[in-house]
């Protein structure tokens, strides 16, 4: 057998590369921490001061509440994400997600040719409303965005109270198919298979807890990664057809909407959004009521994915069938890098971790 140390240096290598930083016991720890209560009551009440600052200053500027109020959000947001990305570690696990989204693509165009036929006949009708280019052109760009961001909330709240049954799921089935089972396929697969072999098996990976399976195998953070993975695998799909529907509907517009056509439906010639880049002015062949048409439906087209990808049973076979395999794999590999590091403490004099860092 080779040394148990290797063998979780080779462990923690996969779980980053698997997008799953916080199965390593360092990491999760730190993550741990830096998720304390009282830790994150002052970097939101920080985040909120900044937020607040920034909000009045661009008020002051343009006399514009709504661009006051959007400035406030995005830099909220650009700091969470800042701090998510590094310190938690969260860039690991969407780098990952964006890899795997890219390659599972080819599920997605069946759930498109089965969910959107009906919705885009319904989509083109409204693309071709009076009413709906009257109150898109005439919302201000802070407004469009914040109802992106709304659309783009309410879907995210809707993965949130499905993906949960998922992870479930996955945790009950490694749960009841052992460690050495769990792990054929992983680079620690003859690890495991020794481990069962010697009688460090079990059967179940920790016995229920409140009838929820290998409750005392992963902490709170690490059910929280698995299902980071799953959230942000869905969310990125959902961005690729999103973008898809605005570039057809962008393409659409500008072969078939003719610009009397939209000075008709809005009151006014069409306005041509223009770059000034100081030494040159660029103009887009895109006009400013074209575009945020295109947004307004494509971020709507979105959310109806969103809810619908996630509710029907043939898409979720396909696409959780290989991931929800691979965080089955990530549980088995997870209980044998305990055993290792538990068995490299008793080794240690001092008795202190031997895991490394991500």
């Amino acid at each position: 057998m080779s040394d148990p140390r290797a063998d979780i240096a080779v462990a923690e290598a996969w779980f980053r590369r698997r997008g799953l930083p916080w199965f390593i016991d360092t990491v999760d720890e730190r993550v741990r921490r830096l998720l304390r209560r009282r830790w994150l009551w002052l970097l939101l009440v920080g985040v909120a001061v900044l937020s607040a600052a920034a909000g009045y200053f661009t008020e002051q500027l343009v006399g514009n509440w709504p661009s006051a109020v959007l400035t406030g959000v995005v830099v909220a947001l650009v700091l969470l994400l800042a701090y998510a990305g590094k310190p938690l570690r969260v860039s690991v696990i969407a780098r990952w997600a964006a890899r795997r989204a890219g390659a599972e693509l080819d599920l997605l165009l069946p759930l498109i040719t089965r969910a959107l036929p009906l919705l885009m006949l319904f989509m083109l009708a409204l693309f071709i409303n009076t009413e709906v280019w009257q109150v898109a052109s005439t919302l201000h760009r802070p407004s469009l965005y914040a109802t992106v961001l709304v659309f783009a909330g309410a879907g995210l709240a809707f993965l949130l109270t499905k993906l949960p049954e998922e992870v479930r799921r996955v945790r009950r089935t490694a749960a009841t198919e052992g460690f050495a089972r769990a792990c054929r396929g992983t680079p620690l697969e003859d690890r495991a298979r020794l481990l069962a072999e010697a009688g460090d098996d079990v059967t179940h990976l920790g016995e229920p807890v409140d009838g929820d399976p290998a409750d005392d195998t992963l902490t709170r953070t690490q059910k929280a990664n698995l299902l980071l993975v799953l959230l942000m695998m869905q969310a990125i799909q959902v961005l690729f057809l999103v973008v898809a529907v605005f570039l057809f509907f962008i393409v659409f517009g500008m072969l078939a909407i003719q610009p009397a056509v939209v000075e008709g439906w809005v009151g006014h010639p069409p306005t041509p959004i223009t770059w000034d880049l100081d030494f040159v002015v660029l103009h887009l062949p895109v006009s400013s009521e074209l575009y945020q048409v295109s947004v307004f439906l494509s971020v709507f087209t979105g959310l109806y994915f969103t809810v619908y990808a996630v509710s029907d049973a043939q898409y979720r076979e396909q696409f959780f069938g290989e991931v929800s395999r691979g965080l089955e794999q990530a549980i088995g590999v997870r209980e044998v890098y305990r055993i290792l590091l538990r068995t490299t403490q008793d080794d240690s004099p001092s008795g202190s971790p031997t895991s490394g860092t991500v």
